[in-house]
């Protein structure tokens, strides 16, 4: 074991550019984080920039260094998809060849909405690809008049009901995704996630979601890294939807968190707890607040929080820490649509001791995983290549 604590974060949409197969995505043109930067005037990202983030891309007011304090590369997906669980699950060692299904052009079949309606005794409305902010406004005076569910999808797998907090418990609600979670694993209907989105409000004050929010994941298809250090009684801790994502398999210890802010708040918290193996943390804001609704400035305002976050998190670092920021997938705010956006990733690898170099590309986002696996002396899954060499 090299490192005792490894911080692993996801700034969730953050991409550095378009794949090579974008075209085949409908992607080409995307870069998150360039244009984003172009978009408002400029961002000011000073720990990223000492990092090398300006190397892996232009990106208006982050410029290039020569000499990085991180370890720092872009790296590329093989999974088919760019949605939230095909990149964290590569991240962790799958491959994920046949893509989960998607319902986004016609909604979810009839015979699915009368199952919902049936197992929950409630009229479902909606069902189609809708925004989440969009569709409150259209339907939340019905839902909360009737107590009906709203039910609708996006460009991502996922089947996603709302409901007012006060109409229908949260509890309640709970309880139906979870029996629509057991619905859909049938193979015709099999979606990625099923997504509790409750909400409160009034139609003339305006409705807002709430933090209240719960993912209902398939399991991941074979075994990850995180389950092997679990396995090897490593601490696998969660921060944020890691837990939801892998539908908790190989995590020991979760924390949930109502903000990109309050989770990095939860990582530094962590910094002073004893343990020995994974911390791996999500902020999803970038991705559910900015990157879906097109919001290029909120996107900014929340990078450059992330980066004043980033440096206070690294004056608590310890000496046998290795912290290690990635994303997976990106999500332009200025890209048409409001779908994620296939593109490469960043990562920075960090330690006090090490000088800081650029990488070589990664092929795969499982190289984090490998290199996991690596630094705790396992062996890890069939794809990546481990790092730890290569750090300086």
């Amino acid at each position: 074991m090299k490192y005792k604590r490894i911080f692993l974060i996801v700034i969730d949409s953050v991409g550095v550019g378009e794949l090579p197969d974008a075209d085949k995505f409908n992607d080409l043109g995307a870069n998150t984080i360039a244009n984003l930067a172009k978009e408002t005037g400029g961002i000011h990202l000073p720990v990223l920039e000492s990092f090398g983030y300006g190397n892996l891309t232009e990106i208006q007011g982050v410029k290039p260094v020569q000499q990085p304090r991180a370890n720092t590369t872009k790296m590329m997906e093989i999974s088919n998809g760019k949605d939230t669980m095909t990149g964290h699950w590569e991240i962790m060692g799958i491959k994920t060849v046949k893509p989960f299904k998607t319902f986004t052009d016609s909604g979810f079949p009839q015979d699915l909405i009368e199952k919902i309606e049936e197992l929950s005794s409630r009229k479902v409305i909606g069902n189609k690809s809708a925004s989440g902010t969009e569709i409150l406004k259209e339907l939340g005076p019905e839902q909360e008049k009737t107590g009906a569910l709203i039910v609708y999808t996006s460009a991502d797998s996922v089947l996603q009901i709302a409901a007012h907090e006060e109409v229908i418990p949260l509890k309640e609600l709970y309880d139906i995704c979870e029996k629509v979670r057991e619905l859909t694993l049938d193979e015709k209907w099999r979606v990625g996630r099923i997504i509790a989105r409750p909400y409160l409000g009034s139609e003339t004050d305006g409705y807002k979601r709430t933090t209240n929010r719960h993912d209902y994941a398939l399991s991941p298809t074979s075994k990850t890294v995180l389950d092997i250090l679990a396995e090897n009684n490593y601490d696998v801790i969660s921060v944020g939807k890691i837990k939801d994502i892998f539908n908790g398999s190989g995590i020991t210890d979760h924390y949930g968190i109502k903000s990109n802010h309050d989770g990095m708040n939860k990582v530094m918290m962590l910094t002073e707890k004893e343990f020995t193996g994974l911390n791996f943390t999500n902020l999803v804001d970038f991705d559910a607040l900015y990157g879906h609704r097109r919001d290029s400035q909120g996107y900014k305002e929340a990078m450059e929080e992330f980066d004043r976050d980033l440096g206070q998190l690294i004056t608590k670092l310890r000496d046998d820490d290795l912290l290690m920021v990635t994303a997976d997938h990106g999500n332009d705010p200025t890209h048409h649509g409001t779908d994620h956006t296939r593109e490469y990733v960043p990562l920075f690898i960090y330690n006090h001791k090490l000088k800081g170099s650029f990488l070589d590309i990664s092929k795969t986002f499982a190289d984090i995983g490998q290199t996991i696996a690596d630094n705790f002396g396992l062996s890890g899954t069939e794809i990546g290549t481990s790092l730890l060499n290569d750090l300086k």
